[in-house]
């Protein structure tokens, strides 16, 4: 006779060996019958109806439930690879391989309605072209001068363009002890330049003149002279 803690055992050794999960009993499927189902490549459409195909053929397998094997079937019909193999004028296959029905222009429509809707979901959208956009290049902004520096600049170029006037120079020779009387205009030397003047006073070789500003100056006669 079982006894209890034997029962408990036996059923957490068939819960282990189940296959619960959906990619597993695909795995198991495609493993058991390769004429019908896969993993990998094209998928071929399958008979409608062939759960019940199914769960008489593994109805003494105890690795595989009903409920699991339905989720199965549904995720299995439902993946891109399978909606792209269900077309007009193909034949839905049996466990075997061998053809059953053929795809009429419903089944194919309303299979590429459900993929376009599935890859819309996911985000699968294909590019209208293959386009490569080009890198986006930075370019430096134009940097404006200031208010200030244009004025100075404009500035700086008609100043260039002025023409600095000629000096003329004036050749002067050392008056004439003669020549040296009062009210005579002359040239005197103070300094670099020479100035105009008008002689006041004569004492000697002293000579006081009276410049254009109205300053009197007292002088030499070397100092004196005419152009």
């Amino acid at each position: 006779m079982e006894t209890k803690t034997e029962s408990v055992v036996k059923d957490e050794l068939e819960i282990e060996n189940k296959r619960t999960s959906t990619k597993e009993i695909i795995a198991y499927l495609a493993d058991k019958f390769p004429a019908c189902f896969s993993v990998e490549g094209p998928a071929k459409p399958i008979k409608v109806g062939i759960f019940q195909d199914l769960a008489e053929r593994l109805a003494d397998d105890e690795t595989v439930s009903k409920t699991r094997l339905r989720q199965a079937l549904r995720h299995y019909t439902s993946s891109w690879r399978y909606l792209k193999s269900v077309k007009l004028g193909c034949f839905r296959v049996d466990i075997d391989g061998n053809n059953a029905a053929e795809i009429d222009q419903e089944q194919a429509d309303y299979a590429s309605k459900t993929l376009k809707e599935s890859q819309e979901k996911f985000g699968n959208k294909k590019p209208k072209d293959n386009a490569v956009k080009k890198p986006y290049k930075r370019t430096k902004p134009e940097v404006k001068p200031s208010t200030d520096v244009k004025q100075k600049a404009k500035f700086n170029a008609i100043k260039s363009t002025k023409i600095a006037p000629t000096k003329v120079e004036v050749k002067l020779k050392p008056v004439a002890d003669d020549a040296v009387i009062v009210g005579k205009n002359v040239k005197v030397q103070l300094g670099n330049s020479p100035m105009d003047a008008v002689i006041t006073e004569v004492a000697g070789k002293d000579v006081s003149v009276q410049l254009t500003s109205g300053m009197v100056v007292k002088t030499q006669v070397k100092n004196i002279f005419t152009e």
